[in-house]
């Protein structure tokens, strides 16, 4: 080889060594560039130098790992977006709950202190107007919060179509470019690589490399999202089972659109999304709507066993949103729907959680052809079945059915007790002289018995001595004047001496309900008196029994109203330190290999500066080597003359 077609060979790998410098150089601050090496070697033509290859620095393993990093980053900060919300909304120390149901049982106090004042009358419905304001607003705010939520979703799913499109795009361009030249541009296997990085951080996405060179992109349970140049769509649609909740759908080659399952979804802005739904927003507007119908219950129920001024029974004090029921989008029947109400005498089991009915045979007609798991805990809980209104009982609600008779197996229908509960909540009355302070209905006695209701009119027949129950220790009762006093049990009438009590029977006399508990030990007896009482007014009993509530274990049977809206308060609080803890530890391995792929993808303007000069005089070199020789030639031509 001469010496021209060295120098030129030279020229020719400087120019290509300062093209990619300058390129790398003009990229410094492009997101998802890769540093470009010019790679030389011997040319195999006897001498001079050849541009073996434009490598892109790009290791696949670091990529990955720092995708599957970015994907929880981005999770644990869309969780702790909105679990700070919340956070802040429960720990108010003035606008929260806590400090509302305080001045509403100091107020129900100030009432006893003086039954008959107007203004202490007055201080109790403005206090209980006050906190029911609160629960609707607490109560709206969680759910301005789902349905942003929703709207989250529905613009993420935007987002991952339109990558998952543009990834499909370049995949055919990158083929294409082989084909033409056998090799792809740097520039197009960076912006793939960009595009999958950008997609991680929306959803936890499964990247396969087909045959080294085709991008695959598939969700975690292994649907395809990117098939070579093929893109299959997600969709943001209603949920089967609740059409107020937001889920994502898939649509496969045959059109077909199909619910993923919630858990299906990790990682990623959208999975931190929904998994705040599910672990914390669900959880709360759950418990909000639990001491919502435990107070409202609670209150009612003692409440109606008082007399207002005029000597009439104590109506609701509170009224309450009903549980919601939905029917799956996939029943058999859509006609056959469901009502659920509150069971008034099994209110203590009523849980902060959502329930899925499941029907286990065609036309059910018992408890065992349903199955009832709490979404919560997972669990299946115990369940009663009255075939004759087609009533299913559980959780302390009862679930009524509409056109049962055409439920096929499989069917299933979603439960939400009390999600919306505090949603409807309100005072019942706003005449201060239907408040309820003087006691109606009396008990007397060392008979264990709970959860006392009076139906309308109790105790019409009463006398001044009342109703007295008398209870052995094997159930066997007596009534005083049997001839007037009867004893039903669920409804139906029992016989003094014959038909024996157990604990847990639910009795009622005279329009006075209530739950039977233990019975009295062995060889001894337990009464239980009850009489109309002296509503005069100066009576208080009732008003003080009212306020009596705010210690008891009313809410689940295990908490206060305090200590339970307490507990949710610490439960979210220590939810969103947790969150935190791990998005800062998150975020820190993330940065570590951000750190680890620029020290091998990054340009350094430090570097290339000095590539700069070392191959600008790699190329002054060169263009030297043929100045010389055209300075050779030109003195061997001179020779001749």
């Amino acid at each position: 080889m001469s010496i021209f077609s060295t120098g030129l060979s030279g020229l020719n790998a400087a120019q290509n060594a300062l093209n990619s410098t300058s390129n790398n150089i003009s990229n410094v601050y492009t997101p998802g560039y890769n540093r470009e090496v010019t790679v030389l070697g011997e040319s195999r033509a006897g001498g001079g130098v050849q541009v073996n290859d434009i490598q892109r620095q790009f290791n696949q393993y670091v990529a990955s790992q720092l995708n599957a990093a970015t994907s929880k980053s981005s999770a644990l900060e869309a969780y702790n977006q909105q679990v700070e919300q919340i956070d802040s909304l429960l720990a108010d120390r003035e606008a929260g709950l806590a400090p509302l149901m305080q001045n509403f049982f100091s107020a129900m106090e100030d009432l006893a202190s003086a039954p008959s004042d107007p203004a202490a009358r007055q201080g109790v419905l403005g206090a209980a107007d006050t906190l029911t304001a609160q629960f609707r607003s607490f109560d709206g705010y969680l759910q301005d919060m789902q349905e942003g939520i929703n709207g989250q979703i529905a613009d993420e799913v935007t987002q991952i179509n339109n990558a998952t499109e543009q990834l499909a795009d370049i995949n055919r361009e990158i083929a294409l470019a082989r084909a033409r030249s056998g090799e792809a541009p740097n520039s197009l296997l960076n912006q793939r690589d960009q595009m999958v990085h950008e997609l991680s951080e929306r959803m936890d996405v499964r990247l396969n490399i087909q045959d080294g060179k085709t991008y695959n992109i598939s969700l975690p349970n292994g649907q395809p999202l990117v098939a070579g140049t093929q893109h299959y769509r997600l969709e943001a649609m209603d949920s089967p089972n609740d059409p107020q909740r937001t889920v994502l759908g898939y649509r496969g080659s045959n059109g077909d659109l199909v619910a993923l399952d919630e858990d299906t979804v990790t990682g990623g802005t959208l999975g931190g999304l929904m998994d705040f739904r599910s672990e914390t927003l669900d959880k709360t507007q759950n418990q909000i709507g639990q001491l919502a119908v435990s107070l409202a219950s609670g209150l009612n129920a003692q409440h109606a066993l008082g007399a207002d001024l005029d000597g009439a029974q104590g109506g609701d004090l509170f009224l309450i949103g009903e549980p919601q029921v939905y029917s799956d989008d996939g029943n058999s029947d859509p006609g056959a729907t469901a009502t659920a109400s509150f069971y008034e005498t099994r209110l203590d089991d009523v849980r902060a959680t959502d329930y899925e009915v499941r029907v286990n045979t065609a036309d059910p007609t018992d408890a065992d052809h349903f199955e009832v798991v709490s979404k919560g805990s997972g669990e299946v809980v115990d369940a009663t079945f009255d075939s004759d209104t087609n009533t299913l009982s559980f959780g302390g609600i009862t679930l009524e059915f509409d056109n049962l008779t055409s439920a096929q197996e499989g069917d299933r229908f979603e439960v939400q007790p009390v999600r919306r509960a505090a949603a409807n909540m309100e005072t019942a009355i706003d005449d201060l002289d239907k408040l309820a302070a003087s006691s109606l209905v009396e008990q007397d006695g060392d008979l264990e018995v709970s959860s006392v209701l009076a139906g309308n009119n109790p105790l019409p027949n009463a006398g001044v001595a009342g109703h007295t129950l008398s209870v052995e220790s094997n159930g066997t009762f007596s009534v005083a004047d049997d001839s007037v006093t009867k004893v039903f049990r669920d409804g139906a009438e029992l016989t003094a001496g014959s038909d024996p009590l157990a604990a847990g029977d639910r009795l009622t006399i005279d329009g006075v309900s209530f739950t039977l508990g233990e019975l009295p030990a062995s060889g001894n007896e337990a009464s239980l008196t009850l009489s109309r009482g002296d509503f005069g007014t100066g009576n208080n009993e009732n008003a003080l029994a009212m306020q009596a509530l705010q210690d008891k274990l009313t809410v689940g049977g295990s908490a206060s109203f305090s200590g339970a809206y307490g507990a949710m308060v610490s439960d979210v609080g220590n939810r969103t330190n947790i969150v935190q803890a791990n998005l800062d530890a998150q975020q820190g391995l993330t940065r570590q290999l951000e750190a680890v792929q620029q020290s091998e993808s990054g340009v350094n303007l430090d570097e290339e500066a000095a590539n700069l000069i070392r191959y600008q005089q790699f190329y002054q070199a060169n263009a030297r080597v043929i100045d010389t020789g055209t300075t050779v030639l030109d003195t061997i031509l001179g020779l001749r003359n």
